[in-house]
């Protein structure tokens, strides 16, 4: 029934029907022998102070014939239908009689047979058996519910205490229950070869098939099955709290969605991920922007399309290009690679302080020297970073189509300090493995292909484009700092026995109040690039490269 706003529980009530004769209970502790009668107090049953003349008020403890009374009253009039009277029976009839009227109008619940239980005090069980009726469709429904019995404060009065808990005990104030078709249709996902995709075959994959669900349930041409739910209401007790399936009526039919998944790699990613905590992965097709493979440790948060990380030194791919746009460095020459370089009152330096003397920029490329890169920030405006992280990469534009929900990366403008760390992936800069693996897949190619995971021509939608294209010189020489990486920098350990035209860069990424940093890898070979992060992992080339390496062998 319309968009659910969580996704509800499933079986955690036992199946009835909700009848319309209230039972004769005779020897009932407290009760005693006395048969249920449809009478109700004339009384409205408000809280509110009465204005008639003010006759002697009963105070004190309520007696077990006012309590047993004043439920017979109650239970009597809500099942034989008489909502007004069941409602005035109680210390708040408008709360009561909303509510009571949405069980038969809302909740389609009809045939309540109410049984009193054994009375503790000012307090009595009740068992509810009844009938949930949809269309054509019935079920039983049974469960037990509770009342309380209170003495009204101005004229001494026994009345139900009124609380939602009362018609259900999984209602909270303010909630409802309502019977009709359950949201969402179900879906059968698909990988690329026509296989089906699950849980129990794929753990990562859960937030993935939720989020299909959800995007090509009503368009897949599933039908939605009939449940009783409890809907929550805007109350502080209902607001992290999820709807509840309290009856399954009828189950829904699947439709088919198809997605870009490689069984083959999907299952190597799941496999890779599971060896190291926190470990996240994604796989695409440079060529076609398909998303091959996505895996995390963690399965119940998808990191590897949402997850909002500083990317470390994997974010100098995207730096490196614009120093060799802008002329203001060149693979083959000489560029300054020392201990410290102070730029905006901060001073950085590289791993372990070491310095490179006389070296190339590709040399400091492939050894990730921080200092070769922040040396250049004076010479750079604040936004040249975030327009060439849009422009050539399609990153941080919030506009990717995936197919499901995902971060498109984020490269804010920055300035002095700021802005110099963003140029090493610190900063305000913040990326997935997905990003990263689109970021090796624009170099391989040359051009950026939105990343997705169900085909456009599914639901027509447009994929995002990037506004222009590294020249071929830069092209050239990115490739070549890549490639001269993965075989003698310290991407080396890690792509060895890779093969191939490929290409690597390594990253570590520093994160407050963590001892170790967050390792990142990203990749290409051939017509795949994949990117992985390791949370608190270590160098990338030690954590996070063995999973990318791994998957970039398998895919041939």
């Amino acid at each position: 029934m319309g968009n659910r706003r969580r996704v509800a529980e499933r079986g955690k009530t036992r199946p009835a029907v909700i009848g319309g004769m209230i039972a004769v209970v005779v020897g009932g502790a407290g009760f005693g022998a006395y048969a249920l009668y449809s009478g109700a107090s004339a009384d409205d049953g408000t809280r509110s102070a009465s204005t008639d003349q003010k006759p002697e008020v009963k105070t004190g403890p309520l007696s077990a014939t006012e309590v047993t009374t004043t439920a017979k009253a109650f239970l009597t009039a809500w099942q034989s239908g008489k909502v007004t009277e069941a409602a005035a029976a109680t210390d708040d009839s408008a709360a009561a009689k909303s509510l009571l009227t949405g069980y038969t109008k809302d909740a389609r619940i009809k045939d309540v047979t109410l049984t009193p239980g054994t009375r503790t005090g000012d307090k009595v069980p009740f068992s509810v058996k009844a009938t949930v009726s949809y269309k054509d469709t019935e079920k039983p429904l049974a469960y037990d519910s509770a009342l309380t019995v209170v003495r009204r404060t101005s004229d001494g009065k026994p009345l139900v205490d009124w609380h939602s808990a009362v018609v259900h005990p999984d209602l909270k104030d303010g909630d409802k229950l309502v019977t009709g078709e359950a949201g969402t249709p179900p879906i059968k996902a698909l990988d690329r070869d026509g296989g089906e995709l699950t849980k129990k075959k794929y753990a990562s994959l859960g937030p993935v098939l939720d989020g299909l669900r959800e995007k090509y349930g009503k368009r897949a041409g599933g039908k939605a099955g009939i449940e009783l739910r409890v809907e929550r209401g805007k109350s502080a007790e209902s607001d992290d709290l999820s709807d509840k399936t309290l009856l399954e009526l009828s189950k829904g039919t699947p439709g088919t969605v198809k997605t870009t998944l490689d069984p083959a790699l999907q299952a190597a990613a799941e496999k890779q991920v599971a060896k190291k905590a926190r470990s996240s992965v994604a796989m695409v097709r440079p060529s076609t922007g398909e998303i091959l493979a996505a895996a995390n440790a963690s399965p119940g948060f998808n990191t590897a399309f949402l997850g909002s990380l500083a990317p470390g030194s994997t974010m100098k791919v995207i730096t490196a290009s614009l120093l060799l746009e802008k002329g203001l460095a060149s693979a083959d020459k000489k560029h300054p690679c020392p201990k410290y370089f102070t730029y905006g009152h901060w001073k950085f330096q590289n791993d372990k302080k070491f310095e490179i003397k006389d070296g190339t920029f590709k040399a400091s490329f492939a050894r990730s020297c921080n200092t070769a890169f922040i040396s250049q920030a004076p010479k750079l405006e604040d936004d040249d970073l975030t327009k060439q992280a849009q422009q050539v990469f399609g990153l941080g534009l919030n506009n990717w189509a995936i197919g499901v929900p995902s971060f498109d990366g984020a490269v804010p403008v920055q300035s002095a300090a700021q802005m110099g760390a963003s140029l090493i992936g610190q900063g305000g800069v913040r990326m997935n493995p997905l990003n990263m693996a689109s970021v090796s897949a624009t170099v391989k190619s040359g051009t950026f292909r939105q990343p997705y995971l169900v085909s456009p021509d599914v639901d027509g939608r447009k994929l995002a484009t990037a506004s222009r294209t590294l020249s071929a010189g830069t092209l050239s020489q990115l490739r070549e700092l890549m490639s001269y990486t993965a075989d003698y920098g310290t991407a080396a350990e890690a792509m060895a026995g890779v093969g191939g035209d490929a290409g690597a860069k390594t990253g570590s990424a520093e994160v407050d109040g963590q001892k170790k940093p967050n390792g990142w890898f990203t990749a290409y070979r051939g017509d795949l690039a994949a990117a992985g992060v390791v949370q608190q992992g270590g160098h990338g080339g030690e954590t996070a490269g063995p999973i990318v390496a791994a998957l970039l062998k398998t895919g041939g």
